[in-house]
């Protein structure tokens, strides 16, 4: 191994994530939303006509909506102004939609990636990568041995190019049309890169595959679309990861999510975001789910200044199921306001939420979640746990449960704790040897162990990690 490969396997995580480089872009869009935005957008990625009329109804439905701004207890959106943002940058790579080879990436590109772990996760313990620098994909690859089998993971631009029928009939159409929210209509408008998975009947990728997105310029967006198809019997599991560092001109992600789950599959989506503390994370994520289906969300969120972020899942098919569980930690500035919405619209459905929050230095927590159970979904059942853990006087923690219960035949459980690190824990570690920072922790690794113990072992150590800059303020 190289004395430069040697130095970047043993950077430290926060210089991992907060480091910045001096990149060239191949094109850059003008500040701002308009149709001639959409129509620069859709004519650098040389995109079929009826995705760029797809975009362009997303944008009059963007201008259309109101801000979200009278939801009780929401994160401040004054500062987001869509006008000062750069919506579409294009990376200096040559080969538009990425490359397959890592050597032939750009040297500040590859040093990116390299720094994050990309290529080294890849080898040791992954189906597929694929790697966001801006606005597009610039690495894809895929082990033979799931290609043979017919499963497909590229990029979403190249997707709307090879695949035009499976993405007409899924993009923003049944999971979430651009109607949703504002944000969701942002989205549909200038959407750029993302992953695409199709995983075929019957078949079970049994290593995950991965796809991680980077902001590296200062006052841009990145609104990458992921849209996962899992037909009947399949099984996946996709892993996520995003960061960005911290500039003075705040960044907006706004991402969006669609999983279909078909009968009898099984999906598990991970992702673990670590934002700057100026960037506005304000994402849509949505699953169908089949006869017998299951889907499983787990989500990692911290570093934002602001974050909406609520997983949500249709359970349409009997005995479809769905588990939620997610940790988020805010600290000083940050509001970070998550949860989950399920839906359970046919018999026999089972849905689990588990909500794992930490806030210190006067950051804020909610938990902002909703179970509907239909009329006629009789002999369904859901859990609700939030578990909230605060460091200080000034810190804050909510939790806003909604459920709206049709159905009689049902069975339905909330719970809700919210606690303070106690002195006398603090002490009891000290007598073992432990001092301050020590002793706290070690206690907020067990409070989040049963979120972690659900990830690869990779990114659990990773997750642990951040969450113990986040509490020493380290962290950007």
């Amino acid at each position: 191994m190289s004395s430069d490969q040697d130095h970047l396997q043993q950077t430290d995580t926060e210089e991992r994530f907060d480091f910045k480089k001096d990149s060239e872009a191949a094109y850059a869009a003008e500040k701002g939303l308009t149709e001639e935005t959409i129509h620069a957008i859709s004519d650098d990625k040389d995109e079929p006509d009826w995705m760029r009329e797809r975009r362009l109804r997303a944008l009059k439905q963007f201008q259309a909506m109101p801000m979200p701004t009278d939801w009780p207890g929401q994160p401040d959106l004054s500062e987001v102004d869509i006008d000062e943002i750069v919506p579409y940058i294009r990376p200096d790579i040559e080969t538009r939609g990425g490359v397959d080879d890592w050597t032939d990436l750009p040297d500040d590109i590859k040093d990116t990636f390299d720094k994050l772990g990309i290529p080294e996760a890849e080898k040791n313990a992954l189906s597929g990568v694929g790697a966001q620098y801006e606005s597009e994909v610039v690495y894809q690859n895929m082990l033979e041995r799931w290609e043979e089998k017919g499963v497909v993971f590229m990029n979403m631009d190249q997707a709307v190019q090879e695949h035009p029928e499976l993405v007409k009939e899924h993009f923003m159409t049944d999971c979430v049309p651009p109607s949703d929210n504002k944000f969701a209509a942002l989205h549909g408008a200038i959407w750029s890169g993302g992953s695409f998975v199709y995983v075929p009947e019957d078949v079970t990728v049994d290593m995950p595959v991965q796809a991680y997105f980077r902001m590296n310029s200062e006052g841009m967006g990145q609104f990458e679309h992921t849209l996962i198809i899992a037909e009947e019997g399949s099984e996946v599991h996709y892993i996520e990861g995003c960061s960005a560092p911290k500039y003075s001109a705040f960044n907006l992600h706004s991402g969006g999510v669609e999983v279909y789950v078909g009968e009898n599959a099984h999906v598990q989506y991970s992702t673990v975001q670590n934002w700057s503390k100026n960037t506005y994370n304000l994402n849509t994520k949505r699953a169908l789910v089949e006869q017998d289906g299951r889907m499983e969300w787990i989500s990692g969120s911290m570093g934002s200044k602001a974050t909406m972020l609520y997983p949500s899942t249709v359970l349409k098919g009997r005995g479809a199921s769905d588990n939620h569980i997610t940790i988020a930690f805010a600290g000083e500035g940050q509001d970070i306001d998550t949860g989950a919405k399920v839906y359970h619209n046919a018999p026999e459905t089972k849905s689990t939420i588990e909500s794992k929050s930490i806030s210190k230095d006067g950051g804020r927590t909610n938990y902002r979640g909703l179970v509907h159970i239909a009329d006629g979904a009789e002999n369904s059942s859901t859990a609700v746990e939030c578990d909230a853990l605060m460091f200080d006087n000034e810190s804050t923690s909510d939790t806003m449960p909604y459920m709206e219960i049709n159905e009689s035949k049902v069975d339905v459980a909330h719970e809700a704790t919210v606690g303070k690190i106690g002195d006398e824990d603090i002490f009891y570690l000290q007598t073992r040897g432990l001092d301050d920072d020590d002793a706290k922790q070690m206690i907020v690794s067990g409070f989040i162990e049963p979120i972690t113990e659900e990830l690869p072992i990779e990114y659990a150590v990773e997750l642990n990690r951040l969450v113990e800059l986040e509490m020493e303020g380290s962290l950007g």
